[in-house]
């Protein structure tokens, strides 16, 4: 049966009685119902082999709208939903109302994952969700403007701006007055917190809040990195970049009108579809490093939850394993191109003749680096609201990028001083 999840006061239908003995009734939140919402059909498939009811629930497409949904569900200790999909930046704030899985997993069901994303996973030694697909952060880059140019593929971000530069004016000089060389995710929104996370990451200046909960910011590798990024806008970057999401950072790139975009592996299958002025003419790679660092990429995706007010959580674990396993994220991958969280799947053939792009990203997502949601817990909304408004700031030229830092550093120490 499927629902759509408005609040907590919606009310189920009641089911038939004529269940197999010992059955029980899961509900399961899914994504929004669209056409790339795998989670109701393996919901569905693992009730026909297990002779359980399973309701399925679709939710906002809106991360933010989702979770404040779960907030109030899980906020009145509803038992309304049993199995919930969570952000990666979720299993810290939403913890105290999530189960154990390690307590009602089936034997091996938390084997074989990316590490990084079940160390994002655990808060506090407790096991709190299962990862079903990830995202990493990529460098796209125009591969027939390098060519013509006679340039790499940077390594370091000063190597892009200076490609970025060259390009970019030699494209204006041509004729291409739209021409820009960089564009990303630079409005005040979580997405530029992913950006600067990478960016300060990479110069090696650490992740805001390390894992034990100290606050890391305040250092001259991250002014520098913040310092690089402001002086991309007007220069690299549109001006207008200041108010790009992840849709228009991809406009603009797919539009042929950038030479380099950082964006998520999503944007890939779109740019290369038929018709559009870059199929064939880019590629992908890790993001750039700063001179003493490596590359960095945030991880992004989503992971399955069991509510710790599920009159069976123990039947509602196994439908989490089942939907996490091997064989549902290989079709997952198959389907719909979404990058698996299982590193054997990286080399599986089906995988790579479906979407070759997904073997490109195996090194990218291994060592992708999750922002500092689960040691902030039920802070971190307020930490990555400091994060991305004071980059932000730097970015507009409001405070130096010195008074960027020396501001978020503070902020971040207010917020956690009663610890996390």
């Amino acid at each position: 049966m499927r629902y759509y999840l408005r609040s907590s006061a919606v009310l189920f239908a009641l089911l038939p009685t004529t269940l197999p003995a010992m059955a029980a009734e899961i509900t399961i939140a899914c994504g929004d119902g669209g056409a790339a919402d795998f989670c109701p059909t393996l919901a569905e498939r693992w009730a026909d082999a297990n002779g359980h009811q399973v309701n399925i629930v679709t939710t906002p497409a809106s991360p933010t709208e989702k979770l404040s949904l779960y907030q109030q569900l899980l906020g009145s200790q509803s038992q309304d939903v049993d199995v919930l999909m969570v952000d990666i930046v979720w299993p810290g704030l939403l913890a105290d109302h999530l189960v154990d899985l390690n307590d009602y997993l089936p034997e091996g069901a938390a084997d074989g994952f990316i590490p990084s994303l079940m160390d994002n996973n655990t808060v506090q030694g407790k096991l709190v969700a299962l990862p079903w697909f990830t995202d990493a952060g990529l460098l796209y880059y125009r591969q027939d403007l390098l060519d013509k140019y006679a340039a790499d593929v940077p390594a370091t971000w000063q190597a892009l701006t200076d490609t970025a530069r060259h390009i970019q004016q030699s494209e204006r000089d041509a004729g291409n007055a739209r021409m820009h060389g960089f564009v990303f995710q630079g409005r005040a929104y979580e997405g530029l917190t992913t950006n600067a996370l990478e960016w300060i990451a990479s110069h090696g200046g650490g992740t805001f809040v390390d894992a034990d909960g100290q606050v890391t910011i305040n250092n001259p590798q991250a002014v520098e990195a913040i310092a690089l990024a402001a002086s991309w806008v007007g220069d690299i970057s549109p001006e207008g970049v200041r108010n790009y999401m992840e849709e228009e950072a991809r406009g603009v790139f797919q539009s042929g009108n950038a030479v380099f975009m950082r964006n998520w592996p999503y944007a890939w299958s779109l740019g290369q579809a038929d018709g559009t002025p870059i199929q064939g003419k880019f590629g992908v790679a890790p993001l750039p490093r700063g001179p003493e660092g490596q590359s960095v990429a945030t991880l992004g995706g989503w992971n399955w939850a069991v509510s710790r007010y599920s009159e069976h959580p123990d039947i509602a674990a196994d439908l989490v394993a089942y939907l996490a396993a091997e064989e549902q994220q290989k079709a997952h991958a198959v389907e719909f191109g979404r990058n698996p969280t299982r590193p054997m799947l990286y080399e599986n053939a089906e995988v790579l003749e479906a979407h070759p792009f997904i073997g490109e990203l195996y090194e990218t997502v291994m060592n992708g680096v999750p922002r500092p949601a689960s040691v902030t817990g039920e802070a971190y909304p307020r930490v990555s609201n400091a994060v991305f408004n004071r980059v932000h700031d730097a970015l507009a030229g409001d405070i130096s990028p010195e008074q960027a830092i020396q501001q978020l550093d503070s902020e971040l120490a207010r917020i956690g001083r009663r610890g996390w």
